[in-house]
């Protein structure tokens, strides 16, 4: 039988021409250099190339963004935002990092994300 948490741990990887219509959902990382349509779901680290290019929703715990994305974003942890990015969309993020020369067109809402996605900005250490 193999061993499915060792195979999360291996990076996927959506090579520079690859053109991809449709849905990703993935345990693991994905490092995408070409072209996606589609939503992607992970629940590791997404990271898009200078020359990746992705038109749909994207949810993980980590992403890091240096080429073009468009659609919303939900990030439990911590999304970068590389000085090459492009992102037109909405952010929902745990953590933002923005180098100076990204561009970013959209709303974002930071705090502790829920597995439903909603953003809570609470202070909720017990005094």
């Amino acid at each position: 039988m193999k061993n499915v948490e060792m195979e999360s741990k291996l990076p996927n990887m959506i090579g520079p021409g690859t053109k991809i219509i449709g849905d990703i959902e993935t345990n693991g990382d994905i490092r995408i250099d070409g072209n996606i349509q589609g939503n992607i779901n992970s629940k590791g680290k997404i990271v898009v190339g200078n020359n990746g290019f992705v038109k749909g929703e994207i949810v993980c715990s980590n992403a890091e963004i240096s080429g073009t994305l468009e659609g919303k974003m939900t990030i439990t942890e911590l999304l970068s935002l590389k000085s090459s990015s492009k992102v037109n969309g909405d952010i929902k993020s745990g953590k933002l990092s923005i180098e100076p020369g990204a561009i970013f067109t959209g709303t974002c809402a930071m705090g502790n994300i829920s597995t439903t996605g909603s953003v809570s900005n609470k202070d909720e250490r017990k005094q």
